[in-house]
C-alpha cells in the first residue's frame, strides 16, 4: 500500500457503481470446470498489457490469496502449478481445493522459482508480484509466452488505476479468468450468486446509516487507514455509512491518533490480519487502542464499537461481498 500522511489530505469524488454476489463457492469436482463450448482464443488488455491466450490455460500460477481464492471459486483447482502469498486462513469451502495445490513460496516466489513451476498464465491482484525481486516484469514474462494478468485496481502505472474501487470491477475481474480458461458459464453463476447476496446485504443495511467508520489496516504508532477510493470506502457508502477519512486522496494512509482524535470516528472496523506484525490481528489492534493514552479516549473505542473482518477482504477481491455481510451485521449488532 501507497502511504501520504492526512496532512495531505486533498478531496476527489467517489463514483460508486452499482454492484453484486456467490452465496457459497464449490469445489472443483462440484462445479465441473471444465472447458465450454464459448471457448476461443482470448484477447485482452490488463493494465494497459495486451494479453492473448490461445487456450485455456493448463498450469497457471496464482501470486497471492485473493487471486488463488477466485481461481478456487471457479473451479480451477486442476489446473493450477502453484500459489504463493497465502495472508489469511483460506475460505473454508475452498481449502479442500487449495490443499491440493503446490504453494511455490510464503510471500512471492522469485523469478527463477515462478519459471520453475513451468507456468502458462500468471495472475495478480498486486502489482508487487510483478516487481523484478518477485516474479518479474509482466512484459518479460510476456516474451516467455507466459500471459500475465495483473487485476486493474493495482497497475503498476497508477494512472490507470480506476478512481474508485467497484464491485462491478471485481465481477469483471471474475468474467474475465472465466473466460480465460474457458468456463464462463461458472464465472456467471458465480457473478449472479454475488450480487444477489450483495444486493440483499443493502436491503438489510439501516442501522448505520450517517455513521462515520474508520477502517484500521495495520500499525500503532502510525496506523494505516483507509482514505477515498479503495474498497471500505466503497462498502461505507453502499452501506449508507461513510468513511471518517474520505478526503484523504489515497486508498490508504499513515494517520496519526492526533489526527484521528479530531474525527471522533463512530466506527472502527478492524482487519484481522495474521502475518504477526505489530498490530496485525484485531485482538492486538484493540488491546492498544484500549491502552494509548490519546486512542483510549475515542468515543468508538470507550464504546466498544468495534467490527472486525479478515485483512484480505478490504482489498477488492471475491471476499468483498463478505465485507459488505459482516460490516451490515456488525453496524446492526451495534445499533440496533
Amino acid at each position: 500500500m501507497k502511504m501520504i500522511s492526512i496532512s495531505m489530505a486533498s478531496c476527489l469524488l467517489l463514483a460508486l457503481t452499482a454492484c453484486g454476489g456467490v452465496s457459497g463457492t464449490q469445489s472443483q469436482a462440484a462445479t465441473g470446470a471444465t472447458p465450454d463450448s464459448r471457448h476461443t482464443a482470448t484477447e485482452l488488455t490488463s493494465c494497459g498489457l495486451p494479453l492473448r491466450v490461445t487456450s485455456p490455460p493448463q498450469r497457471a500460477v496464482s501470486m497471492e490469496q485473493n487471486a488463488t481464492e477466485i481461481m478456487l471459486t471457479l473451479g480451477l483447482a486442476d489446473r493450477m502449478a502453484g500459489t504463493a502469498y497465502r495472508t489469511d486462513p483460506v475460505l473454508t469451502e475452498l481449502k479442500g481445493d487449495y490443499d491440493k495445490v503446490p504453494v511455490l513460496a510464503a510471500q512471492y516466489p522469485g523469478r527463477e522459482a515462478l519459471l520453475a513451476a513451468k507456468p502458462d498464465f500468471v495472475y495478480s491482484m498486486r502489482a508487487s508480484a510483478y516487481a523484478p525481486d518477485a516474479g518479474g516484469v509482466r512484459g518479460d514474462l510476456a516474451k516467455l509466452g507466459i500471459p500475465a494478468y495483473l487485476s486493474s485496481n493495482d497497475c503498476e502505472d497508477p494512472k490507470l488505476i480506476p478512481a474508485s474501487a467497484t464491485f462491478e470491477a471485481i465481477f469483471s475481474e471474475i468474467g474475465d479468468i472465466a473466460k480465460i480458461f474457458g468456463v464462463q458459464d461458472r464465472g456467471e453463476s458465480v457473478v449472479a450468486g454475488l450480487r444477489r447476496r450483495l444486493d440483499a446485504a443493502k436491503d438489510a443495511a439501516r442501522s448505520g446509516l450517517g455513521k462515520k467508520l474508520m477502517w484500521y489496516y495495520s500499525g500503532t504508532k502510525t496506523p494505516a487507514i483507509a482514505g477515498r477510493g479503495g474498497l471500505p470506502d466503497t462498502i461505507s457508502g453502499f452501506l449508507g455509512a461513510g468513511n471518517a477519512f474520505s478526503d484523504i486522496a489515497q486508498q490508504w494512509s499513515e494517520g496519526s491518533w492526533e489526527k484521528i482524535a479530531e474525527r471522533d470516528p463512530d466506527v472502527i472496523v478492524l482487519a484481522d490480519l495474521t502475518r504477526g506484525g505489530e498490530g496485525d490481528s484485531a485482538e492486538a489492534k484493540m488491546r492498544f487502542l484500549r491502552s494509548d493514552p490519546v486512542a483510549s479516549q475515542l468515543t468508538a473505542v470507550k464504546n466498544n464499537r468495534f467490527i472486525v473482518v479478515p485483512g484480505s477482504a478490504m482489498d477488492p477481491s471475491i471476499r468483498g461481498v463478505s465485507a459488505v455481510e459482516q460490516v451490515g451485521k456488525g453496524l446492526r449488532d451495534l445499533y440496533g
